[in-house]
């Protein structure tokens, strides 16, 4: 499971975001969502593979702790990986998702 489910190539350059925890133990298994930022600042879900049967919001991949540790988000990618059980992940920004839709100067009021 890598980052060219979105057909992109992984990012070169990338911010990582420990919450709780981080990465608890080799043992969990963790959920992953993948969002993706679009050109006109939008930040929207990727629905990659794993669809929900009949249901509106797809359900979240199921990853294993060696995975998510070689996670490598594209370039516009943000990708959020929360351990099974408690409120521990990481979160993977591509250059784009920090640089080009975070520090856009429309963005800010003048």
């Amino acid at each position: 499971m890598t980052s060219t489910a979105t057909g992109s190539a992984p990012a070169a350059t990338y911010m990582v975001n420990l919450f709780g925890r981080g990465l608890v133990d080799e043992g969990r298994c963790y959920a992953v969502e993948r969002y993706k930022c679009m050109t006109n600042g939008e930040i929207r879900r990727w629905p990659g593979e794993a669809r929900g049967a009949g249901k509106r919001r797809p359900r979240p991949e199921v990853a294993s702790f060696e995975a998510v540790r070689e996670m490598r988000p594209a370039y516009n990618e943000i990708i959020i990986c929360t351990a099974l059980g408690c409120r521990s992940g990481v979160q993977l920004f591509g250059w784009y998702a920090i640089c080009g839709h975070m520090f856009r100067r429309r963005r800010f009021p003048r």
